[in-house]
């Protein structure tokens, strides 16, 4: 799996879904660290959990209610539960994603 981390996080099991991660469980959340090829389109969709995320590397172009938004290595995102959105990656980019289920 591509994606620049240290190699303890390489340890962790790989995530089963539309992009590379890995998975670190956690009571009430996951915590993937994602990867994501230049090119990487993933279209609208929605979670049952309480997403936030942070770009390690590359760039995150991410459309929620109709509104585009760029986030850079550094930079914090959110998408609360239910709420549609939409990701692009037109550069190699990681991120560290935090999911947190309803409750939690």
């Amino acid at each position: 799996m591509a994606g620049q981390y240290p190699d303890k996080i390489k340890t962790l099991p790989l995530f089963d879904g539309r992009f590379d991660a890995y998975k670190l469980e956690a009571s009430g959340s996951d915590v993937l660290f994602a990867s994501y090829p230049a090119g990487t389109s993933i279209p609208a969709h929605v979670h049952d959990t309480d997403n936030y995320g942070v770009i390690t590397r590359g760039a995150l172009i991410l459309t929620t209610q109709g509104s585009t938004r760029v986030y850079g290595v550094g930079q914090w995102y959110h998408v609360p539960a239910g709420v549609e959105h939409a990701a692009e990656f037109a550069e190699d980019t990681d991120e560290i994603e935090f999911w947190f289920k309803a409750g939690a």
